[in-house]
């Protein structure tokens, strides 16, 4: 195995939750505008993530990361904005249908909700999505609607 590899290989090991919705430009050396957002988000700092995404979007970021983490976002924090966070998951995914993230939250939300059949719904597009059952964001809601029951 190649020193290159193994590295890559570890790195992908210890990615955060959020790996999924790592920008494509950050290999490039490019600045994460998501980073201070991540790292209020890694704090439980539900507020001031908000804030700071609602910024980056004000200065012109409108990603699909962007809206996934600002659902969570506003999902997480006490109380939770549950209209407002579906409303971010599905501007996530009308620019990323794939989008694991933005499907697994989005179920749980909906859960919260009491709206199970709408979860198990996009429990049906991870399955799609990652080709199988074995992908966490797909491990994580079925555990969510197992739970609900």
């Amino acid at each position: 195995m190649s020193f290159a590899f193994a590295v890559s290989l570890a790195w992908g090991f210890a990615t955060p939750a959020w790996s999924e919705d790592t920008p494509s430009n950050m290999s490039r050396g490019v600045a994460d505008p998501l980073a201070g957002p991540r790292t209020a988000i890694a704090n439980g700092s539900w507020v001031q993530a908000v804030t700071l995404l609602e910024e980056a979007r004000r200065s012109g970021v409108d990603s699909a990361d962007l809206h996934n983490l600002l659902g969570y976002s506003l999902r997480k924090k006490s109380p939770p904005d549950l209209d407002r966070a579906l409303t971010h998951y599905r501007l996530a995914l009308e620019r990323d249908p794939a989008h694991r993230g933005a499907l697994e939250y989005m179920g749980e939300a909906y859960l919260m909700l009491r709206r199970p059949d709408e979860a198990r719904r996009l429990l049906d597009t991870l399955q799609k999505v990652c080709g199988g059952t074995a992908c966490e964001e797909y491990v994580e809601l079925r555990q969510a609607i197992n739970d609900y029951r």
